[in-house]
């Protein structure tokens, strides 16, 4: 076993006794340089490619899609290199790192990134593994929340502290880590896949248990709406104006009093501030739509894309929504939250909705109860209702656990790194 010393630094701990502590700057073969403040054109293969901080994907990999190009004559001053590594400098991705390899192609970088272009005789691949370890994770941290608004400039990523081998020994970790990590990645990218099957089986299951019910012997006949297809023969059709009317109260109550709920494409009508949120929440209430336990929510914007769900909740939302109050005679208001929440009527959403363009794509109320569903007898709204809610739950925590799985697998990679860019993990 080598020999070891205290490195000096806390998040660094210990390294082997001929490992020196160098500083970035001295390791980079000019300054470091931040990126282009262009907004960027649209992808040409012709030009440059523009990368943006959010073309950077969690893993560290770049997005395919939403690509720009930058013009020659702007890109020629933020042209990147082979091995050249990008560093994010702000807001929600601060500190995310990515190495640039040719086989991108010719590529210029934005603002909010900082490039650094690594010295010959330092490996450039170990240097980028070295910002992939639990330990960079505590140093961005405590760089990053030095401020009211999170940044790692210039100045303080020269300053970034690094555990330095001899060029063979990086080399060889740094060989290694291909290695290690492609395994470990080649199990997530597994993993993410059988989510994503999961989830479409989800879908598959819901849209045929919510059009063609439980029993799989009962006689069909054809609905004559052909999203729908096939229903059962005692089943009904109707508009949804016949199910749904349009609630139009609003709250004149301040904020504090009244329970601010959000519409999540993804899982529904929940209290705002359960689930991660995206913008700020609101300052005030005033002319909120109010919502009542069972009524459907629909996001005018986004119905196209799912944003419909039924509220277990009492309190108010948005503006911006739709809310609709089931007739109970007719309608089990958790049946109609899996009918409309089907891609099927989310396409319908898309046909009767109007806009200019895809993210301005409206689905207003008379458009909206123009839709035709399925109306099955209470009873087995009821019993649809039900199963549904038993096997969704049943699926969603096994897409709970393997994401756990990722998770623990992105840690111990993160370990792993740790403990080999700073010489713990001795290699063989």
């Amino acid at each position: 076993m080598r020999k070891m010393k205290d490195s000096g630094v806390e998040w660094v701990g210990e390294i082997p006794e001929h490992w020196e502590i160098i500083k970035l700057k001295y390791l980079i073969d000019s300054p470091l340089q931040y990126g282009a403040n262009e907004s960027g054109v649209e992808y040409d293969e012709n030009l440059p490619r523009y990368i943006r901080i959010t073309d950077i994907t969690s893993d560290n990999k770049l997005k395919e899609e939403n690509k720009l190009s930058l013009p020659y004559e702007t890109a020629k001053s933020y042209l990147l290199k082979n091995n050249d590594i990008l560093f994010a400098r702000s807001g929600a991705t601060v500190g995310k790192s990515f190495i640039y390899k040719s086989k991108y192609g010719i590529s210029a970088f934005a603002g909010y990134l900082i490039k650094a272009s690594i010295k010959k005789n330092v490996s450039p691949d170990f240097v980028y593994y070295y910002t992939l370890g639990s330990h960079y994770e505590l140093w961005k941290d405590i760089i990053a929340t030095q401020s009211t608004i999170q940044n790692i400039g210039a100045d303080k990523y020269n300053n970034l502290i690094v555990a330095l081998p001899p060029v063979t020994e990086q080399e060889k970790i740094s060989a290694y880590l291909d290695k290690k990590c492609g395994q470990i990645d080649k199990i997530i990218d597994i993993k993410k896949q059988q989510i994503e099957l999961i989830k479409e089986y989800k879908k598959t299951l819901i849209s045929e248990t919510v059009t063609k019910g439980l029993d799989k012997n009962v006689k069909l006949k054809d609905s004559g709406v052909e999203w729908l297809g096939n229903i059962p023969e005692h089943w009904e059709i109707q508009k949804i104006k016949r199910l749904f009317t349009l609630r139009d109260e609003k709250n004149y109550r301040p904020l504090s009093e009244v329970q601010l709920l959000s519409l999540y494409a993804e899982i529904g009508v929940f209290p705002h501030g359960e689930h991660k949120e995206k913008g700020n929440k609101a300052v005030n209430a005033d002319e909120y739509k109010i919502v009542k336990k069972n009524d459907i929510v629909v996001n005018i914007l986004l119905a196209w894309m799912g944003a419909i769900g039924v509220s277990d909740y009492e309190g108010v939302t948005s503006p911006a929504y739709d809310v609709y109050i089931p007739e109970m005679s007719k309608v089990v208001p958790h049946y109609y939250h899996y009918v409309l929440r089907t891609q099927e009527i989310a396409n319908e959403c898309y046909k009767y909705g109007r806009g200019i363009q895809a993210m301005r794509w409206r689905t207003y109320s008379n458009e909206f109860k123009q839709i035709i569903v399925p109306n099955p007898p209470i009873k087995e709204q009821e019993e649809i209702s039900a199963y549904l809610d038993k096997k969704c739950n049943d699926i969603d925590k096994i897409i709970s656990l393997k994401n756990q799985q990722i998770e623990l697998l992105k840690e111990y990679k993160k370990s792993l790194i740790y403990e080999v860019v700073t010489g713990k993990k001795e290699l063989n």
